[in-house]
Order: C-alpha cells, then structure tokens, then sequence
C-alpha cells in the first residue's frame, strides 16, 4: 500500500511555497500512500465525520430542547460535544476530500489553519474531558458545592478549557514549531519531523502539558472515586453491587477510550521527533490520526449516551412524550450538602452508602457510640463498621 516510506519532512513550514498547493505536491508526492490506500482513509474519515457530526449534533438538541438536562454538569458535557462537533465541520471534510484525490487541496495557508483549528479543539476535549474528571471528584467527595443552579465553577473550567488549549496551540502560528503537512500529505498538524531545538521544545511541552498532564488528572480523580467505590461493597444488596459495577465500568471505559484515542498519536509524535527518520511511515502515521479523530464519536458515546439522564430524553425524542423524572444531579447535590452539615455538626468522618432501595442514606456516630442514619432509622450493622474513612455515593450521580 505504501509507495515510500521516506518520512516526512515539513521545511516549507520555515519559508517558501506560494500557498496555491503546487509547493506540497512536489514535496509530498514521493511518500503517498497508493490510491487504494487513499481510498480506505476516506472511507474511515467519511465514517468517523458523519458519525461524529449526527452524534453530537443529537447531544446538542436534547440538551437545547429538554430543561431537565441544563444542570452545570452537563454543561460540561455539551462543551466537549461542541468541540468535537467542530471537528467535524471545520477538520474532518478537508481531510476527506484531500485523501479522495491523493493529496492536499487547499494550499499552504489551508494547512496551517486545519492544523492549527484541529490541533486546538483537540486539545479542547483533551483538557474538558480532564476538568470533567476533577469536578465530578470535586461535587462527589464534597470539595465544591453541587448546587443545580450553581454554573460559575462549571463556566470557569469551561473557559479554563478553550483558553488554555488556546495557549498551547497558538505558539506554531508565531515561530514555536509549525503547523504543516503529516503522514501522506493529505493531512496537517504539527511539524513531528524536523529535530531543531525550537520545534523539539514545543512538542515535549505539548506532550507533558496536553496529553499527560490532563491524563494524570483524570487518573487521580477516577481513581479515588473507585477508592468510594470499593468502600461501598460492604453492602450487601444486588442492586448495590449491580450499580457498582456499572460505574466501575464507566471509569474503566472513559480511561480505557482516552488512553486508545490519543496515547497512539501521542506516542507517534515522539517517535516521529525521537526516532530515526523514516521510522513512521505514512500508514503508520494515519492509523493514530484516525484514533483521534475517532474521540468525536466515542465521546458523546461514553459520557452522554451512557447517561441514564440523555437517555431518558432520547427516547422521550423518538417517541414524542415528556421524558421521566430523573434525581441523578438532585441526589447528588442532596449529598454532598448534608454529608457536609453532618461533617460540621460532628467534627467527625462520615460514612456514606446506598440503600437498599436505591436512596441515599448517610450515618455519622451518635452520642451513644452507635451510628445512625439521617433517616431516623438504625443502618444494617454492615454498612460503614469498622472504617472512619467517608463513604461517598457515586450510584445516583452517575445512573441518572
């Protein structure tokens, strides 16, 4: 499939060329890949695009059309929809039609701008999917108060989200790195290949601060939310352990999908920059551009669509009803705000667990040494003994 696998070199980044195209052509024509190959990368583009646009365009309209849905969270949720839904407008049709004819259609000036606008809303949903991460840790272990009418800290790490991808992918526009041709030419982003210290710098920096950074985060945050988790498989109901185990599968698909998406890409860039030259071939070099822009349909997938919540108004969509009641953000707020009043009145760690019936029930010891539970009633004696560390419920927040 591959006609060379010489790698690919982006010196027109630094001058030349007349922005018409002509300059890219001669440069990338020796290391294409065959028209049959051509061929498959736009059938998965083409693929990846329309799922990619109907999936989060369908996000959108549930959240524009059903109120129930418009709590700061889900703000969230619809700001990495938004941004993934830009990349299938602004990215993705160019690089179809680039690989439908073989090579790049729209000039040096079009390159720059589809690398520097990918690379930005890439990193967009980078660093939202991180912030989403640390919110829920924060509203769910009681550090931030999950009020539904609260949306100043949803908002901050909203435009924490787009400002700081802003200022990790505007420096190749003024001489840190450039953006230019990748893989087969019918592609762009940032110049993997040239090994100057100006160009090698940005890429590291890029790495450590987009990719592993936001990464560790959500490591972090999931990671002591499956802490609670674990806490809570002292109750012994079927319902109990059969919500655990699909929040557990929740945390392990989100981090399992991040790491498949962008880890390949991250590690092709480093290898493009630290290895020998030619070592990424041009089919190489597209199959983790393509996981990547994959994240536009497995996104809305995992974090909306698996959402009991969207689900509820999907379907109340199709079918032309009002969507049921859901208590998913309402009993989370409940929590957090009396897991704290008990923290305060106690001085004390709080046990927190599920009822059996699904509800919220929260425990702190009384003056007898006995715990009791904020309902009047006396808990099991095998939910929350022998541990002072706080329970959380993760059950309702995340089954909706």
């Amino acid at each position: 499939m591959i006609e060379s696998n010489v790698s690919l070199s982006c010196a027109w980044c630094a001058g030349g060329g007349d922005g018409t195209g002509a300059h890219l052509d001669e440069n990338h024509s020796e290391h294409s890949l065959s028209p049959t190959g051509h061929l498959v990368v736009a059938v998965c583009l083409g693929f990846i695009g329309t799922l990619g646009f109907l999936n989060n365009t369908l996000v959108l309209i549930l959240f524009c059309r059903y109120k129930v849905l418009r709590s700061p969270m889900n703000c969230l949720l619809v700001s990495i929809s938004v941004s993934d839904l830009l990349v299938c407008v602004l990215g993705t049709p160019f690089s179809f039609a680039a690989s439908t004819q073989g090579r790049w259609l729209i000039g040096r000036a079009g390159c720059v701008w589809y690398g520097f606008i990918n690379s930005f809303l890439g990193v967009v949903s980078l660093i939202s999917l991180a912030v989403l991460s640390y919110e829920r840790y924060c509203t769910m272990m009681g550090a931030t108060q999950a009020d539904s009418t609260n949306y100043r800290k949803v908002a901050m790490g909203i435009a924490f989200s787009w400002i700081y991808s802003m200022i990790w992918t505007l420096p190749p526009l003024f001489g840190w790195s450039c953006y230019g041709p990748e893989g087969p030419g019918t592609t762009c982003s940032v110049n993997w290949a040239a090994r100057t210290a100006n160009n090698v710098s940005y890429i590291v920096c890029l790495f450590i601060f987009c990719l592993i950074l936001p990464f560790m985060v959500i490591v972090y945050s999931y990671g002591r939310l499956l802490q609670a988790i674990t806490q809570m498989s002292r109750i012994n109901t079927a319902v109990s352990r059969k919500r655990e185990q699909r929040v557990l599968f929740m945390v392990v698909m989100m981090v399992v999908c991040y790491l498949l998406c962008w880890l390949p890409y991250g590690v092709m860039a480093l290898v493009a920059t630290f290895g020998r030259p030619g070592l990424v071939t041009p089919a190489a070099s597209i199959i983790p551009s393509l996981l990547a822009k994959s994240s536009t349909v497995i996104n809305p997938i995992i974090y909306i669509f698996m959402n009991k919540q969207f689900c509820r108004c999907f379907h109340a969509l199709i079918m032309c009803t009002t969507p049921e009641r859901g208590s998913s953000f309402k009993n989370s707020s409940k929590v957090t705000k009396t897991l704290r009043t008990v923290r305060r009145a106690n001085g004390q760690n709080v046990t927190f667990a599920v009822a059996p019936a699904g509800h919220p029930a929260i425990f702190a010891p009384n003056s007898s040494g006995q715990k009791s539970s904020s309902d009047g009633e006396k808990p099991s004696p095998a939910v929350g003994q022998g541990t002072n560390r706080p329970v959380v419920s993760l059950v309702a927040y995340y089954n909706g």
